[in-house]
């Protein structure tokens, strides 16, 4: 009688769990919604429109968090509004949903320029050519490109006067006329 009660709750609780993820989607198929949005948001992208770009972009990751070329899409857009710390996040997104992504490495490597972090940029082409092969690449000859290029001026400037003196020396300060 004990062994009964016993065998029937375990085949109840295995029933329950196996029901469960019958229903399930597996992780590569995107919700149909997010990839209509994730569209709306790319053509306002291309067509300039940052604000429609970013709403559209922002309602297909809520629609499904995994969809990562809407992440990739996000990045570009914080990219075009000069916001390379918040595109850095979404391309972080991308980069845990598929660390092998070369268009969000590419792009989080372009945005650490912008910030000025080029050794940080120089770890990102390296994986990129790592992944590219002996093949050429476009996403590391555009993030070849932007490290040549270097950091905006403002950014280079900020980095030299946000530097703190050794111990024992003052900060020196233009001097005013």
């Amino acid at each position: 009688m004990r062994f009964l009660a016993l065998a029937s709750a375990a085949v109840l609780g295995v029933l329950t769990i196996s029901s469960g993820s019958l229903g399930q989607k597996p992780d590569s198929q995107i919700n149909p919604t997010s990839l209509t949005f994730e569209k709306r948001g790319e053509a306002a992208l291309a067509a300039g429109n940052l604000p429609a770009a970013n709403d559209a972009l922002e309602a297909a990751v809520v629609a499904d968090p995994k969809n990562r070329a809407a992440f990739v899409s996000l990045g570009k857009v914080a990219q075009a509004q000069a916001m390379p710390g918040k595109a850095i996040r979404y391309y972080k997104n991308a980069l845990l949903l598929e660390p092998n992504d070369l268009a969000a490495l590419s792009g989080e490597g372009d945005a650490l320029v912008q910030r000025g972090a080029v050794d940080r940029a120089k770890d990102n082409l390296a994986r990129v050519q790592k992944l590219c092969g002996n093949a050429t690449c476009p996403a590391a000859t555009t993030l070849a490109a932007a490290i040549a290029k270097g950091p905006p001026a403002a950014v280079q400037t900020a980095q030299v006067t946000d530097k703190v003196p050794p111990k024992g020396q003052e900060a020196t300060t233009p001097e005013k006329n």
